[in-house]
């Protein structure tokens, strides 16, 4: 096998694995457990907590400060570091918490939070540093390649919590209705028992002692994972900022209430996000000690970026053609909830929804691109984007918000997105010079044309609705091998070592 073979074969394989098991669980918690809690409280108080979960997102970089994206490419190009580093760094997470929990409960109180609101808001902190210490110990897991062994721990969490939930939701232990705290305690445990396995996992490979206070060290540390940190802040700013000014910038109720209704289109955007983002798990690594060895990247990049260009056209297109259906499937008419109210929450939602699933194609390419930039330690310009990003993002949901509510936000979400993909497929271009490859281009064209003329299509069928998803989604597979974006010859050699 040549070396390239090779590295195709390493990734589409752990990329199978990670994507099976989170296929099977993920969907499940989103869908079905985090779903049914929202239909149970309602879009109101699902709302109030949606907007203070995204709270605690924005300062998140403050947990971490760009170590985990820093050590996960430092780990990746020279393994013999985790014994060095690791026990100063954990000391150095539990100092970087502390700051957290300072600037976000400040930041909760600056921005007029009541005494429930801060009460959550002190939770889900600690969930967020819970979240934050997990990542950082799958950094060293994926950084030593043992791809098998993070895949497992990525859904263990969620294991937990559909166990959790499920059974306070169906499992007739309790008599009162639920209530959305009893969800974020759930949420909280699940973290813990991940946090301790995944601890004991890492102890084991780093051969670790003792904790080890390094004061020149840490420093050391700060300094070469600022521009990490930096990226990771911007991101986060025009990636969770919406549902937090949704709830600040409508008055009283009907911000806690468009926060709801933006938080039911953003779910399913969540749950294939996470397909995008476990290509970039395994990325990362792979790209970062290819570039060490001087390897050719340019064909990974563009297997990982066609594969996840397909599955992204194929969902967008067919979320937007079928929002309607969708939404009212997921989130049926509520029990005291009239017949005029249910039709209008359907028609906002799947408004929200549409725009935000278009997004996913933009929020995909990110993922495939900006991994190679920062596996090649274009932080500089990736910081520059990022940027730009937020600016753009903050000033249209200003502007957006107040004139059409939730999906004004929507769009400034679309807008922002699109502007920093085609920004970073640029810098891509021109820093790795990639070829511009006419023939390629053609047929990512000719695949969206024909998917979107499906969609139109299929809409026109007799059919159930779900009946006409699924052969969408036959035909996209067909267009994708006709055009041979999808070469199932070559994936089969290459998974048996041709």
């Amino acid at each position: 096998m040549t070396p390239n073979s090779v590295t195709h074969r390493k990734f589409i394989t752990n990329l199978l694995i990670l994507l099976c098991l989170n296929l099977l669980i993920k969907p499940f918690w989103i869908l079905g457990i985090d779903r049914t809690v929202q239909n149970t409280v309602g879009a109101e108080s699902y709302g109030f907590y949606f907007a203070i979960f995204n709270l605690t997102f924005l300062f998140n970089i403050l947990l971490d400060f760009g170590i985990t994206n820093f050590n996960n490419k430092n780990i990746a190009q020279n393994h013999h570091l985790l014994n060095k580093h690791f026990s100063s760094i954990l000391i150095l997470k539990f100092l970087l918490a502390f700051v957290y929990f300072i600037v976000t409960i400040s930041s909760g109180l600056i921005i007029g939070y009541s005494t429930p609101q801060m009460l959550m808001l002190g939770v889900l902190c600690f969930n967020q540093f819970l979240i934050s210490f997990i990542l950082y110990l799958r950094s060293n897991i994926s950084g030593l390649h043992f791809f098998k062994t993070d895949s497992v721990i990525s859904v263990l969490d969620r294991v937990l919590m559909i166990i959790i939930c499920g059974a306070l939701l169906w499992g007739n232990i309790i008599k009162q209705p639920f209530r959305m705290e009893w969800f974020i305690f759930a949420q909280t445990g699940s973290y813990i028992v991940t946090a301790l396995i995944a601890l004991i996992v890492v102890i084991k490979k780093a051969k670790f002692n003792r904790l080890k206070w390094n004061k020149p060290f840490f420093f050391m540390i700060i300094k070469q994972s600022f521009p990490f940190a930096v990226l990771v802040l911007l991101m986060a700013f025009y990636n969770r900022i919406d549902s937090v000014m949704i709830e600040r910038l409508l008055p009283g109720k009907q911000g806690d209430q468009q926060a709801g209704l933006y938080a039911s289109a953003y779910r399913l955007l969540d749950a294939v996000n996470m397909i995008a983002y476990l290509f970039s798990v395994i990325l990362l690594p792979m790209f970062a000690r290819m570039l060490k060895f001087k390897d050719d990247v340019e064909r990974l990049a563009r297997l990982s970026f066609t594969l996840l260009f397909i599955l992204t056209v194929t969902v967008a297109c067919g979320s937007f053609f079928y929002k309607t259906e969708i939404m009212t499937m997921l989130y049926p008419q509520h029990i005291k909830e009239t017949l005029l109210d249910f039709t209008t929450r359907i028609q906002e939602t799947s408004t929200i929804f549409g725009i935000l699933m278009s997004g996913f194609i933009p929020i995909a390419t990110i993922y495939i691109f900006g991994t190679l930039l920062t596996a090649n330690g274009n932080l500089k310009q990736l910081n520059l984007v990022a940027a730009g990003g937020m600016v753009m993002n903050l000033c249209l949901n200003f502007i957006l918000i107040p004139k059409f509510l939730a999906i004004g936000s929507a769009y400034a979400s679309l807008f922002t997105q699109l502007l920093t993909a085609m920004v970073q497929v640029f810098l891509v271009i021109k820093i790795f010079k990639f070829k511009l490859n006419i023939p390629y281009l053609i047929r990512l064209a000719v695949f969206v044309t024909s998917v979107i003329g499906f969609n139109i299509l299929s809409r026109m069928l007799t059919f159930d609705w779900k009946i006409n998803f699924l052969l969408m989604g036959v035909f996209t597979i067909f267009v994708a091998a006709i055009t041979k974006l999808l070469n199932i010859k070559t994936f089969v050699a290459i998974l048996r070592n041709e």
